[in-house]
């Protein structure tokens, strides 16, 4: 397959590019002129020239690829969110979506299917409710994000295409992302719950994130938006104390909420991921054991009862 990727050099777009490839897949890196341009003598790869801000896309190019993966997006943990950042995040998802869609919709064989990335952050702080694809969307900020985005990648049914919308929970691997975040603090010694700790986190593991994506690709009778997650979603407190044991740190300092917050913002200013999110249907196989890369090993029991194991 043939497969037009945006966002190709994030923390997602480079593990599922590889993927991709492994399995035999050519990528079309959908570059915009601030990406780090690629040196790679790789068949298996090509660049599309994407500049949603001069309104320009390299349509020859992009001719006949058969399916979209769209990530591209500035990074909600990128920085304080001031109001020059809210416009960030919303032009880069919002207006380059439009964009990128309006482009595709000119070209004679557009993508058949688009799986196009969103977050949990849809149904914002929920408490203890147990959340679906079915649930309505939250209120502040983050959630009016999502909304609009997906919004915009539904234009692709205008041309034909299934669109999938992965609502990405916390996406953890020792190698980037939220983790080594999360880890620094108990690095020095610092390391502890998030204000009571009773705070869900909806998460899964890289490897998870890129099969979610593969998942989606391949299976033609999904549509609409699903929640990328696993089915078990844990406490911070619990998270808290499997990382501790994993690093080998104490966790003696609860911090208060406002200490996590990336933002000025009130509704920033929530104690971690406040949502328990679900599957409505489990697309994929439920794993016993989850394993990262490094040397150590951590445990914690879910809601269930369940055992889950990994390797930090």
């Amino acid at each position: 397959m043939r497969i037009l990727v945006s966002g190709s050099t994030g923390f997602l777009g480079t593990a599922l590019v590889e993927t991709l490839k492994g399995q035999g897949d050519t990528i079309a890196r959908l570059v915009r002129p601030a990406t780090a341009r690629r040196n790679v003598a790789d068949a298996r790869e090509q660049t599309v020239a994407w500049d949603p801000v001069a309104g320009q896309f390299d349509a020859a190019t992009a001719e006949g690829a058969e399916a979209l993966v769209h990530l591209a997006g500035a990074s909600i943990a990128g920085g304080r969110w001031s109001a020059g950042r809210k416009e960030l995040l919303r032009t880069s998802r919002i207006d380059a979506t439009r964009h990128l869609f309006a482009a595709l919709a000119k070209l004679q064989r557009p993508p058949r299917v688009i799986v196009a990335a969103s977050a949990i952050g849809y149904y914002g702080n929920r408490g203890e409710e147990t959340l679906t694809e079915a649930s309505a969307p939250g209120n502040d900020f983050l959630s009016g994000l999502c909304r609009e985005w997906e919004a915009e990648t539904a234009r692709g049914a205008a041309f034909g295409a299934r669109v999938v919308n992965l609502r990405f929970g916390i996406i953890l691997a020792a190698q980037g992302g939220a983790l080594p975040r999360m880890a620094m603090p108990f690095q020095f010694g610092a390391g502890g719950r998030l204000g009571d700790g009773r705070q869900w986190m909806s998460w899964l593991t890289l490897k998870e994130a890129t099969s979610m994506v593969q998942f989606s690709l391949a299976s033609s009778g999904l549509s609409g938006p699903v929640n990328a997650v696993t089915p078990t979603p844990v406490r911070n407190s619990e998270f808290t104390s499997a990382l501790a044991k994993a690093l080998r740190r104490p966790a003696l300092f609860p911090a208060p909420r406002f200490a996590h917050c990336s933002s000025p913002a009130k509704e920033c200013c929530r104690p971690s991921l406040p949502t328990r999110a679900i599957r409505s249907c489990n697309p994929i196989s439920r794993a016993r054991s989850r394993k990262f890369s490094t040397g150590r090993i951590w445990n914690f029991r879910d809601f269930e009862g369940k055992s889950y194991e990994f390797e930090f």
